[in-house]
C-alpha cells in the first residue's frame, strides 16, 4: 500500500526560506471563480452521483443556472470595483454553452484555467487514455476560445486520480511547451507554493487553493450565515497576513456565481474584499502569476530546502 501519493515531501512550514512577491509585497491573494456548467441528465458514474436528489434535479440545476444568467456579472462587477482580476476555474463545456460569459471574463483580461469539461462529469473510474483526452479538450478549448495557454488545472468536482498531475502537465506541455501547465489547485496542502514531483521531471508547484474558504464549502457544507462567512475570510486574511511578516503567503478566495453573487450574500463578499484590498502591501494576482513568480525566483532554493531538511 502507497503511504501517500508521492507528489510532494514533507516541508515544514517554520525557517522555510523567504519569500517576497513582486514589488516588494508580503502577501499574495487571488479570487478563483469556479464558472461551471451542470448537465441536468449528465452520463452516470458508478463513483459519484452528480446530483444529490433523483434525476432530474430541477432545484439544483436551476441555481446553478442562475448563477450563468445572474451572479456571474455581479460578481464580476464587485471585482471590476476593487481591482482584481479573477482566475477562473473553468468548465469548458461552457465555451460552447455560454460564450458569453468567457467573453465578459475575456474582456476583463482574466486568467482562465481547466476545470474539466463538465462539473457534472467525473475523473473517477477513468482509465489513464480517457483522463489524458479529457484534459487536452478542456485546455485546447480553453487556447481556442481565449488565446490563453492554460497554466493551472483544478479536477472537475475535485475528482481527482493519481495521475491527474502527471497527465496535465504532460499534455499541456505536448501542446504549448513548458509556458503551459505549471501548476495545480488540487492538494489543499499548504499557505504558500510547494514543488511538486512529476514523473516528467517538470518544474510544477502546487498553490494555495483553500476549501475552508470555498464558499461552496461554508454554504453548503458547513452551513455559516452570509455575515459569519465574511467574517471568516477577513479573520483567515489577518492570521496569512501577519505570518506574511516571516516570508510570503497566500490567500485565495474560490467562489461560484451561484453561492456568493446571491443578493444576500454579496454584501458580505463585498465587505471582506474592501478589507483585504486596504492593505497596500498585498498583491492582486492571478494564479499564472504566482506560480510563475514563485518558480522563476524561489523554486530551486525550495527544492534544496526540502532535500536539506529531508537530510536531518
Amino acid at each position: 500500500m502507497k503511504a501517500d501519493l508521492g507528489h510532494f515531501d514533507y516541508w515544514p512550514y517554520q525557517n522555510r526560506p523567504k519569500i517576497r512577491w513582486p514589488q516588494n509585497k508580503k502577501m499574495a491573494f487571488w479570487v478563483a471563480p469556479n464558472i461551471e456548467f451542470y448537465e441536468l441528465h449528465p452520463p452516470n458514474n458508478p463513483y459519484r452521483k452528480p446530483w444529490p436528489t433523483p434525476s432530474p434535479d430541477i432545484s439544483g440545476y436551476g441555481i446553478r443556472d442562475y448563477g450563468n444568467r445572474v451572479g456571474h456579472v455581479r460578481q464580476m462587477q464587485l471585482l471590476d470595483k476593487y481591482g482584481i482580476r479573477g482566475s477562473v476555474s473553468l468548465s469548458t463545456a461552457l465555451c460552447q454553452h455560454h460564450p458569453e460569459i468567457v467573453e465578459m471574463a475575456k474582456d476583463r483580461n482574466w486568467e482562465f484555467f481547466s476545470h474539466g469539461i463538465y462539473n457534472t462529469r467525473y475523473s473517477y473510474g477513468m482509465s489513464e487514455q480517457q483522463e489524458r483526452d479529457m484534459i487536452k479538450d478542456s485546455i485546447a478549448t480553453i487556447f481556442q476560445a481565449t488565446g490563453q495557454k492554460c497554466a493551472g488545472y483544478l479536477a472537475p468536482a475535485l475528482s481527482h486520480s493519481e495521475l491527474t498531475l502527471d497527465l496535465f502537465a504532460e499534455v499541456a506541455t505536448e501542446l504549448f511547451g513548458d509556458d503551459a501547465g505549471f501548476y495545480t489547485c488540487d492538494l489543499f496542502h499548504d499557505d504558500q507554493p510547494t514543488p511538486i514531483n512529476l514523473r516528467s521531471g517538470k518544474k510544477f508547484v502546487s498553490i494555495p487553493y483553500s476549501l475552508e474558504m470555498n464558499d461552496t464549502i461554508a454554504y453548503v457544507v458547513n452551513k455559516v450565515e452570509p455575515r459569519r462567512y465574511g467574517q471568516m475570510l477577513m479573520d483567515n486574511f489577518d492570521t496569512l497576513y501577519q505570518e506574511a511578516d516571516s516570508s510570503g503567503t497566500i490567500m485565495c478566495i474560490p467562489t461560484h456565481n451561484y453561492q456568493v453573487s446571491c443578493p444576500h450574500r454579496i454584501k458580505a463578499f463585498e465587505q471582506a474584499l474592501e478589507y483585504i484590498t486596504d492593505h497596500d502591501d498585498v498583491w492582486l494576482a492571478t494564479g499564472s502569476e504566482i506560480a510563475k513568480h514563485f518558480i522563476d525566483n524561489y523554486y530551486q532554493d525550495a527544492i534544496t530546502d526540502i532535500n536539506n531538511k529531508g537530510a536531518k
